[in-house]
């Protein structure tokens, strides 16, 4: 089964930032590591569902033409709403994943922390939307912490080996490290370098 809303309600009761994404130099490197590994430098529409109180989706916002982020709980979607308020491109929604998945085509889609709060069955619900949703030239990155998480359905690697299974993509980029997993797969498997006509 997976995780459900009122889980994330509670993390966000007296919290606004229940897993410290402003404070840690973990969380900031991370981040960093995250954009870093995008191939482009911007992005006509990019999808973040999970986007807790939007410190990621802020970096985000920064790298998109327009940016849908949401989240499950409602705690969230107000932060999420107050830390993006100047930006312009950006809608933030309170959305239940997979089966309230949004309209739309989306050159790149996040799955940041999320994944491993499904179960199989609504993961790869998830994975098929984003296999419809995802442009012809699209990118899908995903990102998860690697130890065992306590009430989870499944870890990290469990995760990853479905994307790569599922998703049939390309593998653009990948860093993998004792604390977390981030891969991003595309459409088009094109590096960097010769999307830049240096290859």
């Amino acid at each position: 089964m997976s995780v459900t809303t009122p889980y994330f309600d509670q993390m966000f009761t007296g919290n606004d930032d229940p897993w410290a994404f402003r404070q840690r130099w973990y969380e900031q490197r991370k981040r960093a590591l995250t954009l870093a590994v995008l191939t482009r430098a911007r992005y006509t529409s990019i999808f973040e569902p999970g986007c807790a109180n939007g410190e990621l989706s802020a970096e985000l916002a920064a790298r998109g033409d327009r940016l849908l982020c949401c989240d499950t709980a409602s705690a969230a979607v107000a932060l999420a709403k107050k830390r993006l308020a100047g930006f312009s491109n950006v809608q933030v929604e309170q959305r239940r994943l997979p089966e309230q998945w949004p309209s739309g085509q989306f050159e790149l889609i996040v799955l940041s922390e999320l994944c491993y709060y499904l179960d199989v069955a609504d993961l790869e619900r998830l994975i098929d939307h984003c296999l419809d949703a995802l442009a012809d030239n699209g990118q899908l990155l995903a990102c998860h912490w690697r130890p065992p998480i306590e009430g989870c359905p499944q870890t990290a690697e469990q995760v990853h080996a479905l994307l790569q299974q599922r998703l049939g993509l390309h593998v653009v980029a990948r860093h993998h490290e004792d604390d977390f997993l981030l891969d991003l797969w595309g459409r088009d498997g094109a590096s960097v370098a010769s999307l830049e006509g240096l290859r």
